[in-house]
């Protein structure tokens, strides 16, 4: 073993309950970082699945109608100085259909769904319910929202008189799998109305959503809305969350219709994510701080008393690089104990907060925490570094201490 290597470990053997002591202070700091970073990375994931988990990633909508004068003003005459905003009415997306190929062919976009929405009413007997008309292809829009997964009756079938509805829908109406109910629309002069049999009950997470929400055929969909051949709106699904917003200004830009990414349209939660990253960050960066105060601490100490030995050794021939490598060392050592005690820890902390902390029905508060190796690799490896900067000034102390007088002592 060379000499640096003996006396490191010599010297850290001597000073047991320092070394105890600093260790367990940087596997504290470690465990903190895993534990706070792994937390909020959990939270978020939870959040964004929630949310995201009834909407797509990216909408394509048809450009707003805007109202515009008729001619320019002449000379001597007056433009009114106010034009009323136009009400915008159910449009379908200029030809889609040779829209969706290109869409499905695009790299980083996952799933493509056309749709056709709009609003209508619920009847059954005299009871009467404001909805929203979702009409989709089943098998494109489970790639979207996964329905298949949120129903707690039925299946996602849509035939031409079939129809899925929210859980509270069901339950305003008096509905179960299989039941009939008739639906009102007036997007039209002469109002349209329809029959459906309940072929499933879904649970969309969102109360109001599961009060207004009802899926049927697409085709249907064009029909009860008087949109024969179009679509709405078509709903994308990204392989990258946080890049959905440069994919939305891409497409925009290409197809010069209006296009909105989950990241415009829930602003307010992607400001609390970023908040949460800079709080993160800032934790973890004085973690960091506080662990390498430790480290340099300890090693100042031992410069102090271990100087009559630092002494010896120059006396006998050690170089001032030999003895500042001992402290350099000495503290990369005490970092990778301490990381290693830190991850084991920090592991043990997250398996425990998910098993103890739940919702108040019991359920889990959210799925299974799943730490990263890249995280543990970070944690490491900073500390690692953290510890080797922090031993750098005792080490330069130790190496500068003249041999006599550091004996003399």
């Amino acid at each position: 073993m060379p000499f640096e290597w003996i006396v490191a470990l010599r010297f850290l053997r001597e000073g047991r309950l320092q070394t105890a002591l600093i260790v367990g202070g940087a596997g504290a700091g470690v465990a903190v970082v895993l534990f706070i970073t792994a937390l909020v990375s959990g939270l978020q994931a939870n959040t964004i699945k929630r949310v995201l988990g009834t909407q797509a990633h990216i909408v394509i909508r048809p450009l707003e109608e805007v109202a515009r004068p008729q001619r320019e003003a002449g000379a001597g005459e007056v433009v009114m100085p106010r034009v009323e905003a136009r009400a915008q009415r159910l449009r379908s997306i200029d030809q889609w259909q040779a829209l969706e190929p290109v869409l499905d062919a695009m790299p980083g976009i996952t799933a493509v769904s056309p749709m056709v929405s709009g609003p209508a009413f619920a009847l059954r007997g005299d009871a009467s319910k404001s909805i929203a008309i979702f009409g989709v292809d089943p098998a494109r829009y489970d790639r979207i929202v996964a329905v298949g997964e949120k129903l707690v009756g039925g299946a996602f079938r849509l035939g031409p008189d079939d129809a899925v509805i929210g859980k509270e829908l069901a339950k305003d109406l008096g509905l179960a799998v299989g039941d009939r109910f008739r639906t009102l629309t007036a997007e039209t002069d002469s109002p349209v109305t329809q029959t459906f049999v309940v072929s499933g009950i879904v649970d969309l997470g969102v109360r109001d959503l599961n009060r207004r929400t009802v899926y049927v055929a697409f085709r249907t969909a064009q029909t009860l809305l008087s949109l024969p051949g179009g679509a709405s709106q078509i709903d994308l699904k990204v392989d990258d969350l946080f890049g959905a917003e440069t994919i939305a200004r891409g497409l925009e830009a290409r197809t010069g219709l209006t296009v909105e990414s989950w990241m415009r349209t829930n602003e307010q939660l992607l400001a609390a994510i970023n908040a949460q990253n800079v709080s993160t960050g800032t934790i973890r960066t004085f973690v960091a701080l506080i662990v390498a105060v430790g480290i340099a601490s300890v090693l100042v100490v031992w410069v102090v008393q271990k100087r009559r030995e630092i002494g010896i050794l120059r006396a006998m021939g050690a170089s001032r690089g030999s003895v500042q490598r001992v402290f350099l060392l000495q503290g990369a050592m005490v970092a990778v104990a301490g990381s290693l005690l830190g991850s084991a820890l920090g592991s043990g902390m997250i398996a425990a907060f998910t098993r103890i902390v739940r919702n108040a029905d019991g359920t889990p508060l959210f799925d299974a925490i799943a730490v990263p190796g890249w995280l543990y690799a970070s944690a490491v490896g900073g500390a690692i570094v953290g510890g080797i900067v922090a031993a750098m000034l005792p080490a330069r102390a130790a190496a500068k201490l003249d041999p006599a007088q550091a004996i003399r002592m």
